[in-house]
């Protein structure tokens, strides 16, 4: 190892309980030896995502000692004898799937997903990744705002830049106020794209405004949102669609897509149960792409288009290391705008 004199060979880390939906925190918990082609790295900030509630819940569906979360920033402090593009004092982030670099997505990728299924995550002080699994942080960004990027704003950039192709002057319609949205509204806006935002709080509406939103809905108010969608476009229709709320939301997303648009599958927030009428598809040619985060690539770009317009992630609300359950407790209560943070002093 390289830079020995920083080699830790135990850490703190958080993971959950296999008895039920809580975290507990372990004091020592060891390491891996740091390979010839990996970095070790102490994290600084964390975030959370809806996922990290659902693996919560899913005591059947994942080890039962998981470390959590798969979001994270913090600052290199060894490398192995054949990682040459990574030094110590980087500041970097891990790619949400390892093993995912750039290219066509596979199984394999899925399979490596952070704090998911059988693999570990980061709410831990240290992680050991391989070198070319990580992402240099923008110079404007802190570390909790760097730490919001790797899954909500990944998933923001892929569908709407990588897949969608998303030009200036086209419509973009997000739905919520959660932090794929916030993200999805903050890089639409800096590209010129025109963000309508749907959610049933007023004052998040009125923040989304102030972030550049085009126009807003309150879907409690206004529940045939595709309709009033279809209206503010003119009756052309939303040019890109991130559906995230699921079984819910979905039919009316098919409604509101324009001729020839886009509508990016991200979200479940409403449930699983999908049985949209897919028909009108067909007749409006319009697309269907299936969002699951991103690659190493897709997060190097992402940073480069954030540094280049100098964007900072909206954080709602910051827990310390130690209140991480508190940080899983706030996300549950859905009253949070953009992400909820945790942050290691």
């Amino acid at each position: 190892m390289n830079n020995s004199a920083h080699t830790i060979s135990h850490t703190r880390s958080f993971r959950f309980n296999a008895e039920g939906n809580s975290l507990r925190l372990h004091a020592q918990t060891s390491l891996p030896s740091l390979g010839e082609n990996q970095v070790l790295i102490q994290l600084a900030a964390y975030s959370l995502n809806y996922r990290d509630l659902l693996n919560m819940q899913d005591i059947n569906g994942r080890r039962a000692d998981l470390i959590p979360l798969s979001d994270a920033a913090g600052t290199v402090v060894a490398v192995g004898k054949a990682v040459s593009n990574w030094q110590p004092g980087d500041r970097v982030s891990p790619n949400f799937f390892p093993a995912w670099h750039d290219g066509v997505f596979a199984p394999h990728h899925l399979a490596s997903a952070l704090g998911g299924g059988q693999v570990d995550g980061v709410l831990a002080e240290h992680v050991v990744l391989d070198a070319d699994a990580i992402a240099r942080i923008p110079a404007h960004l802190s570390f909790a705002q760097a730490a919001c990027l790797p899954c909500a704003g990944v998933t923001a950039w892929h569908a709407l830049f990588e897949r969608g192709q998303l030009q200036a002057g086209q419509t973009v319609l997000v739905q919520g106020t959660g932090g794929v949205a916030m993200m999805a509204l903050q890089l639409a806006t800096a590209h010129g794209a025109r963000v309508i935002v749907t959610s049933s709080s007023e004052e998040k509406l009125a923040r989304a405004r102030e972030l550049g939103a085009w126009h807003t809905i309150n879907y409690r108010q206004t529940p045939d949102w595709d309709l009033q969608a279809m209206a503010l476009t003119e009756g052309r229709g939303v040019d890109h669609i991130l559906e995230l709320g699921g079984a819910e939301t979905y039919q009316k997303s098919i409604s509101a897509v324009a001729f020839g648009g886009q509508i990016a599958q991200i979200g479940v927030l409403t449930g699983f149960n999908l049985a949209p009428n897919m028909l009108p598809l067909q007749f409006k040619n319009a697309n269907v792409n299936g969002i699951c985060v991103g690659s190493v690539a897709h997060l190097r770009a992402l940073n480069q288009f954030m540094e280049q317009h100098q964007i900072t992630p909206l954080i709602d609300k910051t827990f310390a290391f130690e209140d991480s359950a508190a940080a899983f407790e706030h996300l549950r209560s859905a009253a949070h705008m953009g992400k909820v943070v945790i942050q290691n002093s």
